[in-house]
Parts: structure tokens; C-alpha cells; sequence
């Protein structure tokens, strides 16, 4: 399984909100930012800090999405 970001990008378009605002108001890196793009694992704080920011849940920001090479039962 993979994690994906795409609901998060997508909201922070409809809230005009650009990925230095998300980050200066979140208070996390550019590597946070970095990590997100490119759909890594971030720490759960700095999940927790972008739903604080946006007003939002975890699942309005992330989905985990199966990997191709999953079995499917």
C-alpha cells in the first residue's frame, strides 16, 4: 500500500492556498512539502498541522491507495 496526496492538493487549490503558505502556517519544512509531491510517508504532526491549518480531517488529505503488486483477496 501506498499513500497518496492528491486530496490534499486539490483542496489547497479550492482554498487558493499556495505550498509556502501551507508550510509557513503549518510550521514544517520544504522537505515536508518535498515529501508530500512526491507522495512519501510524513510524520503523523505534520498530518495533524496541515488538518489544524486547513480545518479539515485526515481523510479530506490522504488515501492509501493498494500497490499494484498487491495480492487482492
Amino acid at each position: 500500500m501506498s499513500v497518496s496526496y492528491k486530496k490534499l492538493f486539490h483542496l489547497m487549490i479550492e482554498l487558493e492556498m499556495t505550498n509556502a503558505q501551507l508550510q509557513k502556517q503549518a510550521g514544517f519544512s520544504a522537505n515536508v512539502i518535498t515529501r508530500l509531491k512526491r507522495n512519501d510517508y510524513i510524520a503523523l504532526d505534520s498530518v495533524e498541522a496541515i488538518c489544524r491549518v486547513l480545518k479539515c480531517s485526515v481523510d479530506d488529505i490522504l488515501e492509501f491507495v493498494p500497490d499494484k503488486t498487491d495480492n487482492v483477496d
